[in-house]
């Protein structure tokens, strides 16, 4: 495999373990939300369902075994009422969306475009759950230790 085929799968892989976490976090997040925002939140955890499915099609179609999810993950901090979910919620799309930042930029022409798009519902969704963008999505996290996935626990 070239450097180049190589630094896309392990961009691939990375996302794919990100989307991971967020599945397993907007369960979560699911558990805690209200009412009011159940629905948003329901349709971030089947975009992000579809988002992995969709990663793992693509990290075999590069003739690699797709990272599996782990059977637990570690939180940022404990989720215990609404307004915590949607914080949990906000962090896991700020994240997502400097993973996929690093995916835009290891990506080949084909899937460069895919990754930008992620990025971007990861950006608008992380706005939606706080209310507050930054000017770079993708890349603010990067300088922070918020750019880290949800850490999978045995």
């Amino acid at each position: 495999m070239s450097e180049a085929k190589d630094g896309e799968l392990r961009a691939l892989q990375a996302a794919l373990a990100a989307e991971h976490a967020a599945v397993y976090g907007y369960g979560v997040v699911g558990g805690r939300i209200g009412k009011e925002r159940r629905t948003e939140a329901r349709a971030a955890y089947d975009a992000h369902r579809a988002r992995r499915d969709t990663l793992a099609r693509q990290v075999r179609a590069l003739g690699a075994e797709p990272v599996a999810a782990a059977a637990g993950y570690a939180l940022p901090f404990e989720v215990t009422d609404r307004e915590t979910a949607v914080r949990l919620a906000a962090e896991l799309e700020e994240r997502l969306a400097g993973v996929y930042s690093d995916l835009v930029r290891a990506g080949g022409d084909g899937l460069r475009g895919t990754a930008a798009a992620a990025l971007r519902e990861a950006a608008v969704r992380a706005v939606r759950w706080h209310g507050r963008s930054v000017a770079f999505p993708g890349l603010a996290e990067r300088a922070g230790a918020a750019s880290a996935p949800a850490t999978p626990t045995a």
